[in-house]
């Protein structure tokens, strides 16, 4: 699992980490940097799955362009060149592996500049209490090599004494994905494929109900936009029974002002290779629940299922990632998405990473979660984006004490606080 995003002039960052725990919330005003930090999950996503590098940034017909392409994937008043890394933890948190991509950038390509993979091995204190400092080893690391260059040399880790094995590799792809189907070392290829696996279960969810409504041919897997929702609801009603029904309805029973009584999904069309979302509306106890497809649902319900369906079908220790998480969900729900999260995403082993502006979502949430709430700004003298936990503000109990996280954000006073000194001043008196 991941459990640390490290940025280096990507985009708005100058240099910026982001903690992820079993539940993380990213908060910050417009253009303070959230997706620019998630559009960064988006590339190691990509190029883990083998997508050349300049592809990734700026699509290729399959894969959308990421905000900005080429032109804006490295910091300006920088040079061309950016870092993006992550912690990645085994499921027995005592092996951590860091791995580090370093990019240069032009107006017509992204290439590889300099690239490591680092293992850390811990061991339990005597005692049991606590691990001790671990014992590091770089599992492959490359050479300095040119601009102009279209190699770049690997140096591998072998566990013997000598020099390292080493490969040339094309600078077009990551050489993570390069050298995972090359003959290696138990520890490099084990280190390898332990990243490689994260990477690829990062998934990015962002339903669109327009996408939604429509007829969809069964599925495993859930697209980005969920418009297979309906295919991939009716294959897991049948691979797991009623319980996955009942998990669904009992959770969505909930969002409208009188009972949805049962969500479902069936197949249709001749050959039952596709499927429909339907579900049973109880508006009044005397007249049987009417039967709504897809069609007529509301996009609120229709997202809400989305993020639900995507918990249910996500592999364990994989990453969920949901920008904007409670759009088109009413303010007085705002509970039922933060115990839906926490739960299903619990029992299914599933990180879950949202963005939010929704104060009465930061108020559910309660002051039990401030530690996994980060705060994306803009630096007033760089205009660099930072990221700040919530509960490394110096001054958080104070504000706190002005009421509850929600409370505070839509009042400003969390941006106000993150100010320097000089500024905060001048800003207090205009305001």
């Amino acid at each position: 699992m991941i459990v640390q995003l490290q940025l280096e002039n990507w985009k708005s960052f100058e240099s910026a980490s982001l903690n992820i725990d079993k539940l993380s919330v990213l908060i910050g005003t417009n253009a303070s940097g959230k997706s620019n930090a998630l559009d960064a999950l988006i590339l190691l996503n990509r190029i883990a799955s083998g997508a050349p590098l300049t592809n990734a940034i700026q699509g290729d017909g399959v894969q959308t362009p990421l905000r900005g392409g080429l032109e804006w994937a490295s910091r300006k008043l920088h040079d061309d060149t950016f870092a993006i890394a992550i912690v990645c933890r085994t499921a027995d948190d005592m092996t951590d592996y860091v791995y580090r991509i370093e990019c240069y950038v032009s107006d017509k390509r992204c290439e590889v500049n300099a690239e490591e993979l680092t293992r850390k091995k811990y061991r339990i204190r005597k005692g049991g209490k606590g691990r001790n400092k671990p014992l590091e080893s770089v599992l492959f690391s490359t050479d300095a090599c040119a601009p102009e260059s279209p190699t770049i040399n690997a140096r591998l880790h072998s566990g013997k004494q000598g020099r390292a094995p080493q490969r040339q590799l094309g600078r077009g792809q990551s050489l993570l994905f390069q050298l995972s189907g090359q003959k290696l070392s138990q520890d490099v290829q084990d280190g390898i494929l332990e990243v490689i696996s994260t990477l690829r279960d990062i998934f990015v969810l962002d339903p669109i109900p327009s996408h939604m409504r429509g007829y969809s041919p069964l599925a495993d897997n859930l697209d980005g936009d969920a418009r297979n929702i309906a295919g991939v609801i009716a294959v897991l009603t049948q691979n797991g029974g009623q319980s996955v029904q009942t998990i669904l309805s009992q959770y969505v029973s909930k969002l409208p002002e009188r009972d949805i009584k049962k969500v479902y999904a069936e197949r249709v069309g001749k050959f039952q290779t596709d499927a429909m979302l339907y579900c049973e509306e109880q508006w009044t106890d005397s007249r049987p629940a009417p039967t709504v497809d897809a069609r007529g649902m509301s996009d609120g319900t229709l997202r809400f299922l989305a993020i639900l369906t995507a918990l249910l079908t996500r592999p364990k220790g994989s990453l969920l990632v949901i920008e904007e998480v409670d759009n088109g969900l009413h303010p007085s729900r705002s509970n039922l998405l933060i115990d839906m999260l926490r739960k299903v995403g619990e029992q299914k082993g599933v990180d879950v990473l949202v963005t939010t502006h929704s104060p009465a979502l930061l108020d559910a949430m309660g002051s039990e979660m401030v530690p996994y709430i980060t705060v994306a700004h803009r630096n007033p003298s760089t205009g660099s984006s930072c990221l700040v936990p919530l509960d490394e503000m110096a001054n958080l109990p104070k504000l706190l004490a002005q009421g509850p996280v929600g409370q505070i954000s839509s009042k400003g006073l969390i941006e106000r606080a993150l100010r320097p000194v000089n500024l905060r001043f001048d800003f207090e008196k205009a305001g």
